[in-house]
């Protein structure tokens, strides 16, 4: 395809913004879009000490945002439109995540990995239009279900809307709509602030509700040789009233519990078996988030992998107990 590079990255920088330390971001201390890790990382690769991703001059950033971004969703063999659109979620919420959007959109295994298969899948699509509208619905699901949605999520909805009609003038051989920088967009939507899954597997449920039940029968059978008391018999009832509510409860938590993990699942990509891939940038993400979130041994995502059922905490603790906005 046509190399767009110069005017997709003006897109990209004006979403971005400058520079941003905000405590709340996931992303931390950034400069046009380029968080400190990468940063670091960056230099690191050219033998250079590290330094202030603040200090980052443009002819650096340009390189990373080729190098890291442009380059691994092999940007200019996509079509236009949707080479803005899926470079954008991989600068967003990383290259492996914006790819899985696409796979779904297409209806192909979400693995994260754009091989030949899906490039092709790609090319042939009878109507970029709708693969774009599909990628970012898929996005915007992923959105919804992170814990800093409450804080970001105005702003990332914002952007993407934007991005959806950029890209479909794109495709249609057309400029668009004037792209401007949204507050809150330019936050990094990553998946290690996934929501957790529910706290309480169905196994839990039942092991807590049957020791609760046995402890009930245990009351009522202590009680019985009391009965003819219309407060004994009273209490009776009551013990008999709470072991049924007791037992019905945990089945619809167990059934919200199982829908509810499915739904997670389902819009997050999370996937068991990760070995197969054939990307791994986990090394980027701090081990404070791989131990809560990751399984180290795990490929394919540059925002990490989460194995279903694993989610205990946020790996981040800036602005969990935080209220919600007005």
């Amino acid at each position: 395809m046509q190399d767009n590079f110069a005017a997709a990255l003006k897109v990209e920088l004006t979403y971005e913004g400058g520079k941003d330390d905000d405590p709340i971001d996931p992303g931390g201390r950034t400069n046009q879009g380029i968080i400190q890790r990468v940063y670091d990382a960056y230099r690191l690769r050219k033998r250079l000490p590290k330094r202030d991703v603040f200090l980052m001059d443009n002819s650096e950033r340009d390189e990373i945002y080729r190098t890291q971004y442009f380059d691994k969703i092999r940007f200019n063999e996509l079509p236009p439109g949707v080479d803005l659109v899926v470079v954008d979620g991989a600068i967003n919420s990383g290259v492996s995540q914006s790819i899985k959007w696409v796979q779904r959109a297409l209806n192909l295994t979400a693995d994260g990995v754009l091989g030949e298969v899906t490039m092709q899948r790609i090319l042939d699509h009878p109507d970029h239009d709708v693969l774009i509208k599909g990628i970012l619905d898929r996005r915007r699901a992923f959105l919804k279900a992170l814990k800093t949605f409450y804080h970001f999520g105005k702003g990332w909805m914002a952007r993407v809307d934007n991005l959806q009609k950029k890209g479909q003038a794109w495709a249609m051989g057309s400029v668009g709509p004037e792209v401007i920088f949204i507050a809150n967009g330019n936050k990094k939507a990553n998946i290690v602030d996934a929501k957790p899954l529910p706290l309480k597997a169905v196994g839990d449920i039942t092991a807590s509700g049957g020791t609760v039940t046995s402890t009930l029968a245990t009351i009522q059978t202590t009680l019985e040789p009391l009965q003819g008391s219309a407060t004994v018999d009273m209490i009776i009832k009551g013990v008999i009233i709470a072991g049924v509510l007791l037992a019905a409860g945990g089945i619809v938590w167990g059934i919200y519990a199982r829908r509810k993990s499915n739904e997670i699942n389902d819009v997050l990509d999370l996937v068991a078996d990760q070995s197969k891939y054939a990307s791994n940038d986990n090394a980027e993400i701090p081990q404070s988030v791989l131990q809560h979130y990751v399984d180290p041994d795990a490929k394919g995502s540059e925002t990490g992998n989460i194995a279903p059922g694993t989610i205990t905490q946020s790996g981040r603790t800036a602005g969990d107990t935080e209220v919600k906005a007005a």
